[in-house]
């Protein structure tokens, strides 16, 4: 009987243990999923973020309305604002994922990661 009763609490003890590894699984896939998902989020307040600034709405129209790449001074040039402005902008703008800055020479061009997209979104902000 004593044995009997040994042997039940272990199959007790091992069922509950794995009902506990369990849960835990359970609990980090959860986890990861919520993190994920607010990950995601964050990331696309981030974008709407970045083009909700004036003058960054107005770099990524103008970049994305030419057809092809615009060095950074032009940009400058062309919004009359200084260099080190217009470019801690558009670092904000590559950040998002919106922008692509690379080197020619010693000058940073600026060329737009997928321009149909944003003139869709400027076309719908224009109708809401």
């Amino acid at each position: 009987m004593l044995l009997g009763r040994k042997l039940f609490a272990l199959i007790v003890l091992k069922v509950c243990e794995n009902v506990i590894n369990l849960i835990l699984y359970i609990t980090i896939l959860f986890y990861r999923v919520e993190m994920s998902a607010q990950d995601e989020v964050s990331r696309i307040a981030f974008v709407f973020e970045a083009i909700g600034n004036p003058v960054r709405f107005r770099i990524l129209t103008l970049v994305s309305e030419t057809e092809r790449p615009l060095h950074i001074k032009a940009v400058a040039k062309i919004l009359k604002m200084d260099y080190g402005t217009v470019y801690r902008h558009v670092k904000i703008l590559k950040k998002s994922g919106l922008l692509e800055i690379y080197e020619v020479g010693r000058s940073r061009v600026l060329r737009s990661k997928n321009a149909e997209v944003i003139r869709q979104m400027v076309e719908l902000a224009k109708t809401i």
